[in-house]
């Protein structure tokens, strides 16, 4: 049964993340077809991811009613569609119509995917679990972009985009046949749940992170390809699309840390993997195209690590009638921080250059890590509070 819960999550994750940042690597060819800046072209991937943002929390509290696995294939399945009739968009705006509606129906997927790890499975190897739906997210983004980039650069970026719903269309037929049916969601007030989750001072500071870290990621993928494509660097678009490779780094990361937060403790490996980013990104600065390849697979390897001890701490720290909310706010903040940190990085780019745009997502990285700190010490104070009452009161310490 875990088997199959865990192949069916990852080719949803796959199929999902392939799907929503299929744009990315196009946006140079994008900008030149609709003559637009870069920060107007980055509207291709920001609309989706901000959709996903409003719509996260209405879907996932539609879960806790229609259930986790309904919810999760009737989302894959429009977006899927949506993604058939995006080669044919004759204007930019209609691009951007289609991708709104790709990104609402892609929401379905990943808070009641975390949700339904954790109903299905339990607290016991919750980390490892999300951990490796996380490295089936980012599986699906390194594919779906290399698909983009390499499909375009051969044939357009319309072929390119067609490559990748007909991938995700695959995994979603996976995603259909094996992932396990039944069990029930633990439903509470909704209203109250999401009360619960806005209440929690903890779950406050993991949807900063979530934002902060976010942003900076995908402000940084936006750009990388303007980057790459200009001079000094004037590195041709397939091969451009190369970089996305490093995805296979962030994957990897984050199982790993799932499974090392596990035993060692989550603030740690949290910052640590938020502190390698940012020396990813320092990477990226000199005017070479193998220190800007090594320093995006450090940055990718770290975000991935941060993100996927972010989402079990999520999980784990909500109550039990409140995991869906919790987990959708999570997810909410996390691309808002995608759609508006991904514009206004991309923008910061066309305006004031890489080393300006460096600069702002180092601060933001920065911000990330202060929040974990904070809610490390939130879990030290509870902890500690707990004590003296178990000592004052006689009253055994509930674990």
């Amino acid at each position: 049964m875990r088997t199959r819960i865990t192949i069916g999550v990852t080719a949803a994750g796959l199929a999902a993340f392939a799907l929503l940042y299929a744009p990315q690597p196009v946006l140079p060819q994008l900008a030149a077809q609709f003559r637009l800046s870069p920060g107007d072209a980055s509207m291709a991937v920001s609309v989706a991811t901000a959709a996903l943002a409003v719509m996260v929390v209405p879907l996932a509290v539609l879960s806790e009613v229609a259930g986790r696995r309904p919810v999760m294939i009737g989302s894959l399945v429009i977006a899927v569609l949506a993604g058939l009739a995006l080669p044919f968009a004759p204007t930019f705006p209609g691009l951007l119509a289609l991708r709104i509606v790709q990104g609402a129906a892609i929401a379905g997927l990943p808070a009641t995917a975390m949700a339904y790890l954790a109903e299905r499975l339990g607290t016991v190897g919750l980390g490892a679990a999300i951990g490796a739906m996380v490295a089936g997210n980012s599986m699906g983004g390194m594919t779906g972009r290399l698909a983009a980039g390499i499909g375009a650069d051969a044939f357009g970026w319309r072929t390119g985009l067609g490559l990748v719903t007909a991938l995700s269309a695959l995994c979603a037929v996976i995603m259909i046949v094996t992932l396990p049916g039944g069990g029930k969601p633990e439903r509470g007030p909704v209203i109250g749940g999401i009360r619960a989750a806005l209440r929690e001072p903890r779950l406050l500071a993991l949807y900063a992170v979530a934002a902060l870290a976010m942003g900076s990621f995908v402000a940084l993928y936006n750009a990388v390809g303007f980057r790459l494509a200009a001079p000094p660097l004037s590195v041709a678009p397939g091969l451009a699309s190369l970089i996305f490779l490093s995805y296979a780094i962030g994957g990897t990361c984050s199982a790993v840390a799932g499974r090392i937060a596990d035993r060692v403790g989550r603030v740690p490996i949290q910052v640590g993997g938020l502190l390698l980013a940012v020396l990813g990104a320092l990477l990226t600065l000199p005017d070479s195209v193998l220190t800007v390849a090594l320093g995006i697979a450090i940055f990718t390897g770290g975000f991935f690590a941060a993100h996927s001890v972010a989402s079990g701490w999520v999980s784990a720290t909500a109550p039990a009638k409140a995991r869906g909310q919790a987990s959708g706010l999570y997810l909410c903040a996390y691309y808002l921080g995608s759609s508006i940190g991904g514009t206004a990085g991309t923008a910061v780019y066309g305006a004031m250059g890489w080393t300006t745009l460096i600069a702002v997502i180092a601060c933001w990285l920065a911000m990330a890590g202060a929040a974990t700190a904070y809610a490390g010490l939130r879990v030290t104070n509870t902890r500690s509070s707990t004590q003296n009452l178990s000592t004052n009161t006689g009253a055994p310490l509930s674990r």
